[in-house]
């Protein structure tokens, strides 16, 4: 099981992107999805989980964490095109049933 994880959500395919970290990944996503707190992802729209990334520690996500976040977008779009080609909403797929 893991601890801790890193996400990417997008507004749409190559829009605005939000890099985070939690440690419940679904019930994260969810909040952002729901506008449930206020903040960037709600005044952007920006709601679909297009990357992901777990980590054994939240240490560990924290460091990629801030690490991704210096990255320059173009680097930011590849990880997410290598791993979610088709850019998919991913939270069908971590919320279970």
């Amino acid at each position: 099981m893991f601890d801790a994880f890193v996400y990417m959500l997008a507004s749409r395919r190559n829009g605005t992107l939000y890099i985070g970290v939690t440690s419940n990944l679904p019930k994260r996503i969810h909040e952002h999805r729901t506008d449930a707190v206020e903040g960037f992802t709600s005044r952007h729209n920006v709601k679909m989980l297009v990357w992901y990334e777990a980590h054994d520690s939240i240490q560990g996500a924290i460091w990629r964490e801030k690490a991704l976040k210096k990255w320059r977008r173009a680097w930011k779009l590849q990880l997410i095109e290598q791993a979610n080609p088709a850019w998919r909403d991913l939270y069908d797929d971590i919320a279970g049933p």
